[in-house]
């Protein structure tokens, strides 16, 4: 079998925004599969936030990509060659499969998918992590009651796109901020969602005045910075916040800017806390049921922003923090 892997290194740690630069591409000889290894064909790669954390070396939830090393990435692809008993030649894979044309080793937390039940792609969208993210970071973490006002920022991304139509389901009032007319449009006309805030053409704290008279009682946080600020300024009594990311923070070279408002947590009894969603992967079958049911049923829409090209990667992967993505970043591999 004389293929070859193209692959993304990762060439060094990258102080603010990450480039082409930042990797090293390569292009490797392909090897067999050994005892307990798999060969995976990659066909979609999930492009995340969270990436940009694995290329820091500082002390977190998951290791960090050392230097050298394939960049690390979350994919979906069919099963080539195996000497694992646990996959076959043909299944279709989720796992940690990496900026590359082809995964060869163990498959560590890998799972199987079913290409006729859902699209490859939606298994790294809402029936993938961002999926298991949007819906324990809500339910688990937020805890929203209905007839409860939800928050959502970075409403029209892959997890807050999903985590504002699970809090309409459960029958909240759910409020969007997004960056521009199209992506705000989408919340309330394509998701439903009861209103948006586009934050970059108007001031946030007015709109959230505007559209959350009652105060805020879950907010779903993926962006941090100014957003976080002016929300903490319109939270409710007992409010929940969930920290599921930061993204507007992630490229910073200078210190990350903490929230001036976090006094609104003590005058309204208000609780802010992190979360990530490995810890709760004893529990994603349940959650998969319900959203594939939610799906079936209508009630609940994925949208994926897919890019065709492993070789477009740095430049794909950097959409993430311009707020060039609209829906779940997927890049194709071929």
């Amino acid at each position: 079998m004389d293929k070859t892997n193209r692959q993304f290194l990762l060439a060094k740690r990258p102080v603010g925004a990450p480039d082409r630069a930042t990797f090293e591409f390569a292009e490797k000889p392909l090897g067999e599969p050994g005892p307990n290894q798999i060969l995976v064909k990659n066909e979609y790669l999930s492009l995340d936030p969270a990436m940009r954390g694995w290329m820091n070396d500082a002390k977190s939830y998951i290791p960090p990509v050392g230097i050298g090393e394939v960049m690390r990435a979350l994919g979906v692809g069919k099963v080539i060659a195996s000497q694992h008993p646990g996959f076959a030649e043909g299944d279709y894979v989720n796992g940690a499969l990496g900026v590359q044309d082809y995964f060869l080793g163990e498959p560590k937390g890998f799972y199987k998918v079913d290409p006729n039940q859902a699209p490859l792609p939606r298994y790294l969208s809402a029936l993938g992590m961002t999926g298991m993210t949007a819906y324990f970071g809500l339910l688990s973490v937020g805890e929203p009651k209905a007839g409860e006002t939800v928050v959502i920022s970075g409403a029209a991304g892959a997890v807050g796109s999903v985590a504002g139509q699970i809090a309409k389901i459960k029958g909240c009032r759910v409020v969007g901020i997004a960056g521009g007319a199209d992506k705000c449009r989408f919340l309330t006309e394509e998701l439903g969602f009861d209103a948006a805030i586009d934050y970059k053409s108007e001031d946030v704290a007015a709109g959230l005045k505007r559209e959350c008279p009652k105060g805020v009682d879950v907010y779903f946080d993926n962006v941090g910075g100014d957003i976080l600020d002016a929300v903490l300024t319109r939270i409710a009594v007992g409010a929940r916040i969930v920290i599921c990311g930061a993204i507007s923070q992630y490229n910073n070279k200078e210190a990350v800017k903490g929230p001036a408002n976090y006094l609104s947590l003590l005058v309204n009894r208000g609780r802010m806390q992190g979360m990530v969603v490995m810890d709760y992967v004893s529990r994603y079958p349940e959650a998969m049921k319900d959203m594939a049911g939610w799906m079936q049923s209508g009630e609940l829409k994925s949208k994926e922003d897919i890019v065709e090209g492993l070789e477009t990667f740095p430049e794909t992967l950097m959409k993430l923090f311009t707020g060039g993505n609209f829906g779940k970043l997927v890049l194709k591999v071929s």
